[in-house]
């Protein structure tokens, strides 16, 4: 019987990694005192050999996080929208039921070692162990998205990374594709408001974004959007504030939410659905499966679902956290996908992610294995670490009968029906009409509206000249005097630039190089 391998105790013996018990960790073997070093030294090359291979692929997005553990607990009744006791959504199906989760935060664009307090979209995935199966909810902390096809994400997200020539961060690029595909403009406004750098994780909401069903074993079911809205109070960074931590504390998000935990801070938040029935969603105003639209409140208001705490800590970040593998896909009955685009492009994508990332068995990872599973077609293949099924069948077989438990019926609403066709979805006047509103609600606090000008524009300005034209028109159809006070501001800027009145500091650091 294997052992399993865990934290080490006091007094532990030192071994090699088959097991040999080692005298000294920090000699090599070698030819008398000062001779060569022997290819015999298992224990040397061993341990180099391993220290070669330690890191795994850097996520594409999302690379830099911080993650703990928890436990969520239904404190309100939805078992109307989704069905009684040990039927659909489980999860859901009594008050006080609890469920244990694990938790991952992280940004979007940078790479592992950027700054947390960095202007960008944060993630939130959560992992609840249900009975059924693992469900992930993968979430941003901001209620829409840039795109609305999947098409457009690779590129898009080349934008956001670096310059393949000059491999620094292109803010040409940045803007270019923004302004280009003005879909965009719900999310910039989010973004480049001081929403854009929250306080720290703990003080952040999160959002499914997309639509999601709640299905019914009888085959009705609802649209739902999924919100987690913090306990903590909702806090952010200024511009200035976000770039003074990116250099005095990189990792204050990281470090905030694990000194929280230890302290017995415990953060949490409450989960709220927005529920549209599928006759309503055909006469909505916006089209529900487009992710660069919320569901206004007024129109779907937010019913509460239950609370979300997290209390524990990772004891082995490695293990834990980075080999923490979510995907939209892992779904459990009674929670399905709806026909969003972005959300169908996700459910292949992430798992596909993980499989590289991690290998084809990455759901063999303790943090991701479900609490019963049983897939004994799913064989073989790198780092198969439990029994893989010893000598069950690797098929389908009357030998040895497989128990199959009723799951919801497919909808009974839903009946697609078309040609294929290449769905160009153009921008349009109504795509503007939320981000407008959000700049209204931005002039409703003093400042946010003075922040967001000043956010955006110590960004644009060092984008190429007609770049910044075509992105003061697009601000422009937001608001008219957005649009102005951003020209304003970003050729100020620019030819501050120009003209070497820029960062003093830098500026002498240049000329040194000369």
């Amino acid at each position: 019987m294997a052992t399993e391998i865990t934290a080490s105790t006091t007094g532990q013996v030192y071994t090699t990694s088959n097991g040999r018990p080692i005298t000294y960790a920090t000699a090599s073997q070698r030819v008398g005192q000062n001779g060569p070093v022997l290819l015999q030294d298992f224990h040397l090359i061993d341990l180099i050999a391993h220290f070669d291979r330690e890191r795994i692929p850097e996520r594409v997005v999302h690379a830099k996080g911080a993650g703990a553990y928890g436990e969520f607990e239904v404190t309100h009744d939805i078992t109307d929208i989704t069905n009684k006791k040990q039927t659909s959504a489980d999860i859901f199906s009594e008050i006080g039921k609890k469920t244990k989760v694990a938790t991952r935060f992280s940004t979007v664009g940078g790479e592992k070692g950027s700054a947390d307090s960095a202007r960008d979209p944060r993630g939130f995935s959560i992992k609840f162990y249900t009975e059924e199966g693992n469900w992930d909810m993968v979430g941003n902390n901001t209620p829409v998205f840039f795109i609305r096809d999947g098409v457009k994400f690779p590129t898009f997200i080349h934008t956001q990374k670096r310059n393949p020539q000059t491999n620094l961060k292109d803010a040409t690029a940045f803007w270019d594709f923004l302004s280009s595909n003005q879909e965009s403009i719900h999310e910039v406004m989010h973004l480049f408001s001081d929403r854009g750098t929250p306080l720290s994780y703990r003080h952040m909401d999160t959002y499914s974004g997309h639509t999601f069903k709640f299905t019914k074993q009888d085959g009705t079911f609802k649209y739902v959007k999924f919100h987690f809205k913090t306990n903590q109070g909702n806090k952010t960074l200024t511009q200035d504030e976000a770039a003074h931590l990116a250099s005095a504390n990189p990792d204050w998000h990281t470090q905030d939410l694990f000194s929280a935990i230890e302290r017995g801070d415990y953060p949490s938040w409450t989960l709220y659905v927005q529920v549209l029935d599928p006759a309503d969603a055909e006469k909505f105003r916006w089209n529900i499966f487009d992710v660069t639209k919320i569901w206004p409140h007024a129109d779907v208001p937010l019913r509460p679902v239950g609370k979300l705490t997290l209390n524990r800590n990772p004891s082995n970040y490695f293990a834990e956290i980075e080999q923490m593998a979510v995907s939209p896909a892992h779904l459990v009955p009674g929670i399905e996908p709806s026909a969003d685009p972005m959300l169908q492009a996700r459910l292949f994508s992430y798992s596909d992610s993980q499989r590289h990332r991690l290998g084809v068995n990455y759901q063999q990872i303790p943090v991701n294995t479900p609490l019963h599973v049983y897939s004994p077609f799913q064989r073989d293949g790198p780092f198969t670490v439990h029994s893989n099924y010893g000598s069950d069948p690797n098929y389908p077989s009357p030998l040895r009968p497989l128990t199959y438990k009723p799951v919801d019926k497919h909808p009974a609403h839903e009946r697609w029906v078309g040609s294929a066709v290449n769905a160009l979805q153009p921008v349009v006047d109504d795509d503007f009409v939320q981000a407008t509103g959000l700049w209204g609600v931005l002039g409703r606090t003093e400042g946010q509206q003075e922040n967001f000008v000043y956010n955006v524009s110590s960004h644009l300005f060092a984008a190429k000249k007609e770049v910044r034209e075509r992105t003061y028109k697009m601000f422009a159809k937001v608001d008219e005097n957005l649009g102005a006070r951003l020209e304003e501001a970003s050729e100020r800027a620019a030819k501050a630039a120009e003209v070497g009145k820029g960062d003093r500091i830098l500026d002498k650091l240049t000329a040194r190089l000369v």
